[in-house]
């Protein structure tokens, strides 16, 4: 387990690109797998989650091979093999509970298994409605966790009302839906991330958006017929987020964010950022499944704001890093509504409370978020903070450790890699220091 030491700094911001957006790597290297002859794919994320998603692919009959840039991967034209070993999923949820659905209706047996922290992290969620399409999933333990075993069956579709606002959720029926007979309905209870459904409408598939339903209608065992085709995976913006709120923070600062995906779903961010005063303007360049554009931030005086409702979903990613955010900003900054924080690679509401704290910053943590008071005069914690293993927590961190009044150590930043292998020489490159 590796540490950083990370240095405060005045003078931050810059230009740069993100890598590649993880979650849509890891759902085109689904569907990429599935579809008849051979894909060409740039902006393929390499990070750990994705690498490991496209490495179970490979295991269920596709093969893959980067060009710089460039990834090749040929499909199985929906033929998938039956994998002589375990898929071992690393720490993708993502990954694990798609494959999960693409796999419940293929006429095999699959196990997945996974690290540590991706096997505390509950699998009941993608069994129910698995379940009530005819599959065969077993699970782990009085959590339900990993492994998993998937034997597949012949399905059917259901309508199936998500109990909580869930991307993985529903993108897991959609893809097990496309291997039932018959119409698969799901209903969410809020709007979460669409690009499973974008992908769909790319690669031709049908479906019908209805507001919160999204139906299909099943092709059966033999399952959709995907042509192969050319694909742009945009930068990711949960990565450009770290970037984003750190540079809206700090007045004077100024930095661009090129070839940024900018779905809808996924930056109310930036909505919540210019609710608290944030100077941020966005450019939009060209779209293939996803909008992608600049996005230009000057720093600024921020105020707090309340964080709650129907934005979560969209921002769930973010929403440490918006505390840090909040503890810069004059007033009360309030999340609420977003206990699916303490179901993630750790209990992000804890932990990101505890380490407020440990700032020195006035935390208040609540069942489903927290309320942080600012400005706050942040103070290099006297001992190191553990990351948890979770990523979105070290990069957070890391970030506020930019505000202190000295050097702050992280322990297991290793983690960085599952989404984003270039953060560390990234925030070098605006400006950071560390050792």
């Amino acid at each position: 387990m590796h540490s950083k030491s990370v240095y405060p700094v005045s003078d931050f911001g810059g230009e740069l690109r993100v890598p590649g957006d993880k979650s849509v790597s890891q759902r085109i290297a689904m569907l990429a797998a599935l579809a008849k002859g051979t894909s060409e794919i740039r902006g393929f994320l390499r990070g750990e989650d994705a690498m490991r998603t496209l490495g179970a692919m490979c295991s269920l009959g596709a093969s893959v091979k980067f060009e710089g840039n460039l990834l090749r991967i040929t499909g199985t034209g929906g033929k998938f093999k039956e994998p002589a070993n375990p898929l071992n999923m690393g720490n993708s949820g993502t990954g694990t509970r798609l494959l999960a659905g693409l796999l419940a209706g293929q006429n095999m047996t699959v196990i997945m298994t996974g690290d540590a922290s991706l096997s505390r992290r509950p699998m009941g969620r993608v069994k129910t409605p698995l379940e009530q399409m005819g599959a065969q999933i077993e699970l782990t333990g009085e959590k339900a966790t990993l492994p998993m075993t998937v034997r597949g069956t012949p399905l059917h579709g259901i309508r199936y009302e998500l109990p909580m606002a869930s991307a993985q959720v529903k993108s897991c029926v959609l893809l097990a839906g496309l291997f039932a007979e018959g119409k698969t309905t799901v209903i969410e209870p809020r709007p979460t991330r669409d690009h499973t459904e974008k992908l769909f409408q790319t690669l031709n598939i049908p479906i019908d958006i209805n507001g919160l339903e999204i139906s299909i209608q099943g092709f059966g065992r033999r399952g959709p017929q995907i042509a192969a085709r050319s694909l742009i995976v945009p930068g990711d913006f949960s990565s450009a987020a770290f970037w984003i709120a750190a540079v809206a923070a700090r007045p004077g600062a100024e930095l661009i964010v090129r070839g940024v995906g900018l779905n809808p779903r996924r930056t109310a961010l930036l909505d919540v950022l210019r609710r608290m005063g944030a100077r941020i303007e966005v450019h939009f360049t060209e779209e293939q499944n996803d909008p992608i554009g600049t996005v230009l931030v000057r720093g600024a005086r921020l105020r707090g704001t309340e964080i709650g409702g129907d934005e979560i979903p969209n921002l769930i990613d973010e929403l440490p890093m918006l505390a840090v955010t909040g503890t810069l900003a004059e007033g009360r900054t309030m999340i609420r509504d977003a206990a699916e924080l303490r179901v993630k690679e750790s209990d992000r509401i804890a932990v990101t409370a505890d380490h407020l704290r440990a700032f020195g910053a006035d935390v208040e943590e609540y069942a489903d978020g927290m309320a942080v008071r600012g400005p706050a005069k942040l103070h290099a914690p006297e001992k190191p903070l553990a990351s948890h293993g979770d990523h979105r927590i070290a990069m957070s961190m890391a970030m506020m450790a930019t505000f202190a009044d000295g050097p702050v150590i992280l322990h297991d930043v290793d983690c960085v890699a599952t989404s984003y292998p270039e953060f560390w020489n990234h925030l070098e490159q605006l400006g950071g220091k560390m050792k």
